[in-house]
């Protein structure tokens, strides 16, 4: 007799944010609905973006940005999100308070240049995609 229970692919053919809606799906107890935190929503945003699912990650991300706007890690996930799902706009808001908030967070600049691309502002990316690049240490040949 095989052990076909290891072989079993947990993630197959189920959706991602199901798999973290199911990790609780007995904490409060048969019948009583769960609460879902801060962590959770942040946690199935990840999985929904993992996933390519980036309007549901989006919509996610946006209560969790409004429960904690200090944190950059969901700001920053929302941008993207918000990029991937050429929401550009909204990205840029997005990206334009985290480099206000912290000017040396080099991702967010290097999205904020290519958001900026992606509109056809090629004018306004390019100072944000030098810093980007001075950032991450790639200067310019002076030749």
């Amino acid at each position: 007799m095989s052990d076909t229970f290891n072989d079993y692919p947990a993630t197959d053919g189920v959706a991602p944010d199901r798999w973290a809606s199911a990790l609780h799906l007995f904490d409060n107890g048969a019948g009583v609905p769960h609460e879902e935190t801060t962590t959770e929503r942040w946690e199935r945003a990840q999985l929904l973006f993992e996933a390519k699912d980036h309007v549901g990650a989006a919509r996610l991300l946006t209560a969790v940005v409004d429960e904690v706007p200090e944190q950059t890690g969901p700001r920053l996930l929302l941008a993207r999100a918000y990029y991937h799902s050429a929401q550009l706009r909204r990205a840029e808001e997005q990206l334009r308070v985290i480099v206000e908030r912290d000017p040396v967070e080099h991702y967010a600049h290097l999205m904020l240049g290519r958001t900026l691309e992606r509109q056809g502002r090629q004018d306004e990316a390019v100072p944000w995609l030098r810093l980007a690049a001075a950032f991450s240490g790639e200067f310019p040949d002076d030749d």
